[in-house]
């Protein structure tokens, strides 16, 4: 026997209404529970009948699962849609970024020596006091580094010297053996 098609109007007949949302409701519930079982998927279903009575499943909790898709629908616009506020400040953000570009660029010419002709006398001063503080400071970095280096050395030689002084202590021996050797 085939099943026709349904039309999808509201039952009249009020004793079929009821028929017919009984068996549904339970067939939806079949299927949202396969359907979080097969996918591991989070479910849940909340059902009020015509007469105003409460059915729900849930594969964990209907309140964490209706939290959880607030925050998504929250997050959701807040992506979706960013508001004029975000977009000034993103605005402001840029110019900021963009002064500070060329301003490190005006920086970077000077430090290399480019467009010193249009500089000041006392621009000119500055930019020798920059130089000759980078180069303390250079100075002061490599220093440090050779420090470390010659105690790394200092270690490797007195570690050396032991080594020295006991193959010196072993060679007597050695060489005392190897003659009872050679006269053998």
């Amino acid at each position: 026997m085939v099943r026709g098609k349904t039309q999808m109007k509201r039952i009249e007949n009020a004793t079929s209404r009821q028929v017919t949302f009984s068996k549904r409701r339970s067939g939806l519930f079949k299927k949202a529970f396969e359907l979080s079982v097969l996918c591991d998927a989070e479910v849940a279903l909340i059902i009020f009948s015509p007469g105003g009575k409460l059915y729900e499943f849930s594969s964990s909790s209907v309140n964490k699962t209706i939290q959880r898709y607030q925050k998504d629908v929250k997050n959701r616009a807040i992506k979706q849609k960013p508001t004029e506020e975000n977009i000034q400040n993103l605005r402001s953000e840029t110019a900021d970024l963009m002064r500070k570009i060329e301003l490190l660029e005006d920086s970077k010419r000077k430090l290399l020596g480019d467009d010193l002709d249009a500089r000041s006398m006392e621009e000119l001063e500055e930019i020798e006091e920059q130089l000759q503080q980078s180069l303390i400071s250079i100075r002061a970095r490599k220093n440090l580094l050779f420090k470390a280096q010659i105690d790394q050395l200092k270690e490797q030689e007195k570690i050396l010297a032991k080594q020295n002084k006991e193959l010196r202590r072993k060679l007597p021996w050695t060489v005392a053996f190897n003659l009872v050797l050679i006269l053998m």
